[in-house]
Parts: C-alpha cells; sequence; structure tokens
C-alpha cells in the first residue's frame, strides 16, 4: 500500500520546503522504505526551461529528459532516486493537457471547470504509478498558502485527503517561528495565521514543522497545538543548522519521521533508522582536513541558485577528498573588457566554468580559461564553458584567430554551431525541448565513448559513460583534426563520432571540458568522479600556491 506525504509552506517563501521534503524521504529510506518525491508547481509555464535564472534558479534536467525545478536536485542528492518527468508538473502542463483533451472531443461538450477538470488531473499525477518498491510518495506543493494560484492544487491535495484516509495520508506544513529581538519573544501569530488559511480551504495539518533560528520553548509547543489542533508532539522544531547535510539528523532528533509514521498507524512497527552515512557526512564536512578555494566564473553569481547543483557538486568533490571548498563566485561579464586585470583569479586553486546561454559574459568566460591554461591552474568546463574553452584554445593554441560560435556571432569560423549547420546527424533521436524554443536542443542521459588513454577514462573507469544534456550548440566536428593537432585531445564522443563530449588537455595539471552536466549525477554519499578529481587536482595545486 503506497501512502502519501503533501508537504505545504506557510507566512514566506524560500522556507526550505524542497530540503524538508528531500531530508524527509531520506529520513524514511534509512527506516528501510522505499520512496518517490514530486514536486507540484502553480506557476502558468510549461516548465522553467525558458525562465531566468535570476527569477527561477537552476533548470534541473532528468535522464529523460524533463527540464524541472531545482527541487528535484536536492530529491536527488538526499535520496539517489533518480528522478523522472512524472515527478514535476506545472500549472502550464495541466492547463495544456485538459485544453488538448477539450480540442479533441474527450469531454464530451462539458463546460470545463477548474473542478472537477483541473483538480482531478493533478490528482492523476499524484498518482501516477510511482515505481516498484515505493512505499511512500512525497509531494511538495510549490508557493505558498494563500497564493490564488496555488488554490487548484490545494483543492486536488485536499480532496486526496478525503479519498485515500487518514491511513494513506498525511499534510505536513512548513512554516515560520520569528524571534523578535525587541520584545524578546519568538512570535507564534505566523503560525496560527498560516494554519488558518490552510484549514480555511478544508486542509488540517497533521504535522507542523517550524523553521526557527533556536529552541522553541515547550509552553510556545503547547500553544502552537492548542491553536493549530495538532498534537504537541506532531509540532516539530526545525532549526537552522550549520549544512544542509546535517537536516536528515536534526530532524530525527526531533521526531519527524516518528511523527510521520506515527500518524500512519506504523510507527512501532518500523525499524529503526540507519544515519550513519549522513553521520559520516556531517563529520566530513565539519572537520575537514583543509580547504581549497574554487573560482566560479559564471554570469549569474548574483543569484547562487542558478548554480545550485554545480556548487553541490563542488562540495560533493570536498567530501571525496575530506576538504572543505570555498566557492568564490565571480562575475564573468567584469572580464569582458580585454583590458580589465584578472587578479581576482590569483590564488585560487581551481577554476570552474559552467554552463549558460548568450554572449554576455561569454569573453570573460574565455579569458578565464586562458587564464587558466597559461597558469596551469586545475580547470574544469561544463556545456558552454566547455564551448567557450575549446573557441579559446582554437584561437590561442591552432591559430583559428577567428573562431566563435553561431550562438552569437555569424562572422567567423564556426567552432562551436548548431548541430544542422555543420552535419547530417540523426535528428530524431535527439529529444527536444517541450517547448518553441527548443529547437534542436538535447535533453537528458545521452552516452559518450571514452578513448583509452585519456584522463576522463582514467577518471571513470569506464569507456562507456551517460551523462545529463542541456544545450543546442555543439562543438563542430570538422575541426576536431585541426584542434588536436595543435595538442588537444578530444577523448569522449558519442558512439557514432558525430558529437564531441569531452575535450582534455594533456600536460596540463587538470583541464576538462564536457558538453554535458555531470553536477546533476552529483550526490553527497557518491560524488560525481569529474568532481571528485577537480577537487583533488585543486588540494595539489594548494599546495604549489
Amino acid at each position: 500500500m503506497i501512502r502519501y506525504i503533501f508537504i505545504t509552506g506557510g507566512v514566506v517563501s524560500s522556507l526550505g520546503k524542497g530540503i524538508a521534503s528531500a531530508a524527509m524521504g531520506a529520513l524514511l529510506q534509512a527506516r528501510g522504505y522505499g520512496v518517490r518525491l514530486r514536486k507540484l508547481d502553480p506557476y502558468l509555464n510549461v516548465d522553467p526551461g525558458t525562465m531566468s535564472p535570476r527569477q527561477h534558479g537552476e533548470v534541473f534536467v532528468t535522464d529523460d529528459g524533463a527540464e524541472t525545478d531545482l527541487d528535484l536536485g536536492h530529491y536527488e542528492r538526499f535520496t539517489g532516486v533518480s528522478a523522472r518527468k512524472s515527478d514535476n508538473i506545472t500549472t502550464g502542463q495541466i492547463y495544456r493537457k485538459i485544453l488538448e483533451r477539450e480540442r479533441r472531443g474527450d469531454y464530451l461538450g462539458a463546460t470545463i471547470q477548474v473542478i472537477p477538470h483541473v483538480t482531478d488531473a493533478i490528482k492523476e499525477f499524484v498518482l501516477a504509478d510511482p515505481g516498484e518498491g515505493v512505499d511512500f510518495v512525497l509531494c511538495e506543493i510549490g508557493g505558498t498558502v494563500g497564493d490564488i494560484e496555488g488554490l487548484p492544487f490545494f483543492e486536488a491535495i485536499r480532496q486526496l485527503g478525503q479519498e485515500l484516509g487518514p491511513e494513506r495520508a498525511v499534510f505536513v506544513h512548513l512554516t515560520l517561528l520569528p524571534y523578535i529581538p525587541a520584545a524578546g519573544e519568538m512570535k507564534t501569530k505566523p503560525t496560527q495565521h498560516s494554519v488558518k488559511e490552510l484549514r480555511s480551504i478544508g486542509i488540517q495539518p497533521d504535522i507542523l514543522l517550524c523553521r526557527c533560528d533556536r529552541a522553541i520553548p515547550e509552553t510556545e509547543k503547547k500553544k502552537i497545538a492548542s491553536f493549530c489542533n495538532v498534537r504537541p508532539s506532531s509540532v516539530i522544531e526545525a532549526r537552522d543548522v550549520g549544512h544542509i547535510y546535517d537536516v536528515p539528523a536534526a530532524y530525527h532528533t526531533e521526531g519527524l519521521d516518528a511523527e510521520v509514521l506515527s500518524h500512519f498507524r506504523i510507527g512501532e512497527a518500523a525499524p529503526a533508522p540507519n544515519l550513519e552515512r549522513w553521520e559520516q557526512i556531517a563529520g566530513r564536512i565539519h572537520n575537514p582536513d583543509g580547504e581549497v578555494c574554487i573560482g566560479l566564473v559564471g554570469k549569474y553569481t548574483d543569484v547562487p541558485d542558478a548554480y545550485k547543483s554545480v556548487m553541490e557538486a563542488l562540495d560533493h568533490g570536498g567530501l571525496a577528498n575530506k576538504v572543505g571548498v570555498d566557492i568564490r563566485l565571480i562575475d564573468s561579464e567584469q572580464f569582458d573588457d580585454e583590458h580589465r586585470p584578472l587578479d581576482i583569479l590569483e590564488g585560487v586553486h581551481g577554476i570552474i566554468l559552467p554552463g549558460g546561454f548568450g554572449e554576455r559574459g561569454a569573453r570573460g568566460k574565455m579569458r578565464a580559461a586562458r587564464f587558466a591554461r597559461e597558469r596551469k591552474v586545475p580547470c574544469f568546463g561544463i556545456c558552454y564553458g566547455m564551448q567557450l574553452s575549446v573557441i579559446e584554445a582554437a584561437r590561442n593554441m591552432a591559430g583559428i584567430e577567428l573562431a566563435t560560435t553561431t550562438e552569437f556571432e555569424d562572422e567567423g569560423e564556426p567552432l562551436v554551431a548548431l548541430m544542422e549547420e555543420w552535419t547530417r546527424g540523426n535528428q530524431k533521436e535527439i529529444r527536444t525541448a517541450d517547448t518553441d524554443k527548443g529547437g534542436t536542443m538535447r535533453l537528458g542521459a545521452y552516452p559518450a565513448q571514452l578513448k583509452e588513454g585519456s584522463l576522463v577514462r582514467e577518471i571513470y573507469g569506464a569507456d562507456l559513460i551517460h551523462e545529463r544534456h542541456r544545450h543546442r550548440y555543439e562543438v563542430n566536428a570538422g575541426y576536431l583534426k585541426q584542434l588536436e593537432e595543435a595538442g588537444m585531445l578530444f577523448s569522449g564522443l558519442s558512439p557514432d563520432g558525430l558529437l564531441p563530449e569531452i575535450f582534455e588537455l594533456p600536460g596540463h595539471p587538470w583541464f576538462v571540458g564536457v558538453q554535458f552536466h555531470p553536477e546533476l549525477k552529483s550526490r553527497p554519499f557518491q560524488p560525481h568522479p569529474l568532481f571528485a578529481s577537480f577537487i583533488g587536482a585543486a588540494v595539489k595545486q594548494s599546495r604549489l600556491v
């Protein structure tokens, strides 16, 4: 019997529902249960694929090619369960599906309404087959209770609560307990009002997860329980912790997993959790053997969530090497001016050039790549960062002075271009974005063949890999021979040899560029081998500086 946990949020946004949901899933896993996590996003966009990273943060991509909310990255990192297209739904997708059905006549001429048509479509998503071995499905509802766009989602889960019954559905509400320094008090009124708003639409929360920066006095817990109509044991303290990977253990200490199982009436029968791996991770985070400084050169550095998975993967690389990672966010746009010095890169132990789109900041990334190449600083180029590194090397190593990308420049040598501009590859095998902007975008997991004797072949310990992609432009395979004669090595290609996937610089301490996004598959308990190797090279570099 599959049980459902619905996670909602109140008072303010950005309370951390994604982390809370992921940590809850990790705790249930630690007790031996199978979990799947799903995200319901009330915004009208079909998916976040065309949304600005400054508004939405990164776009997380699944193996099967879905562009999804970044919270699915948290779900994967905490549980190790790979997300799927069926794990993220938006209002845009819901309405599009309903309108397509209406146009086909599936509703037999009925008037289409929010209830029952929209709510039924949402319930259909929630109840979709989660796969084998799943005991709990955790559904996070995006936004904040009271948001007008979220009402159909709240109504849908209210109906599900009635249909499934208390033995199969539990409602967890994440709320805020602010401390007012001038009054010297922790205030419960925002939580009371949030629960009142939730109850006004027919949902009585079973568990309150209360975000706070200090311990909640027992008197306040009892007050919250009384006013919000929950058991005192169901008021769970979610105090700020030193690192997000401390959250599962902290929530267990406060009794969250025990309370969830108790509401399902399986508390006594549930096995005790095995939190050993989380304790080991916490030990490495808080007691590192040293620290390395990594310069992350990107165009969205004013919004760190735009590089959430990259930053997490760097931390995972640190865990693999038992060191802390100090990530220095550097705006690549400031280096677009050729006359501006790169002083800020002095002293970093490694440089990472993450993905992106467009011309702004591109020349700055190329300058950073050249700095890393000439100064022998470990450098990791990802997607657009890899393409710009290839262009830089083409200009300054292979003498192709007009090397460029057709993404922002039509004149010159098209070292990087849309695939149909330089090959007649099998287009039908390329997964495309579900938007007009998608074009020939490669999305999801694709294979790459690694060359024997290459650095990446040694790092992976395999000759065939599968990694997740999200890009429209490809390195032009027509230039590979010329580039390799100049000293570059394209050590990873698509199995048909048409698409360059990885390049490296032999003789450099560590310079690797990849067309895919390895950060999307990194886990704290299973760091991605490329990030582990990159941070290992940075550790060696730190001893030279």
